[in-house]
């Protein structure tokens, strides 16, 4: 059987899921005619039932791809910071590396001391920011800097898994 990285495996989901959305328009196309009534339907290059076979090959190959990046995600690790974080794992890792560096950066964007609002001519409020701003504008690079390097450790390892999928017809 053919193999396919498990990187080019993800692109080919999407891909896959876009055929899907355009098989899905072209049965919306396929299944009616307007014509006068009384006339004969005239003849289609494809019918709703040959683009409903395809649908059902290609949803086919999803499901396997599916299944197979599903189970590479889980079966194989990567070291990060003295770990080892399978696939899985080490994706949404990065997905909350990059939420944690995206909340410290408002944080850190904020000024230590503004004014609020003021009740009267005599009385001001002030906003006081009970932190560093500049602290959390360092702790944003840094979670940010660690989702970038596990980014990367991911999509080199994506790039050493191969999967049985014969991608012949898609690619």
């Amino acid at each position: 059987m053919n193999k396919i990285s498990l990187a080019e495996a993800v692109k080919l989901k999407s891909v896959l899921a876009k055929r899907i959305r355009e098989l899905e328009e072209e049965m919306d196309r396929v299944a009616f005619v307007t014509i006068e009534k009384g006339s004969e339907i005239p003849k289609q290059t494809r019918t709703l039932a040959n683009v409903e076979q395809e649908m059902d090959v290609v949803r086919n190959d999803f499901r396997l791809l599916d299944k197979l990046v599903y189970c590479a995600n889980i079966d194989n690790e990567i070291p990060f910071n003295n770990d080892s974080l399978t696939i899985v794992e080490a994706i949404e890792l990065a997905t909350q590396l990059r939420a944690k560096a995206r909340k410290m950066k408002e944080f850190g964007s904020s000024i230590k001391e503004e004014t609020a609002y003021s009740y009267s001519e005599t009385m001001v409020m002030v906003r006081v920011a009970t932190f560093d701003p500049e602290t959390y504008r360092v702790k944003a690079l840094e979670a940010e800097r660690h989702a970038n390097k596990l980014s990367n450790l991911i999509n080199a390892k994506n790039y050493t898994i191969e999967l049985d999928f014969d991608s012949e017809k898609y690619f």
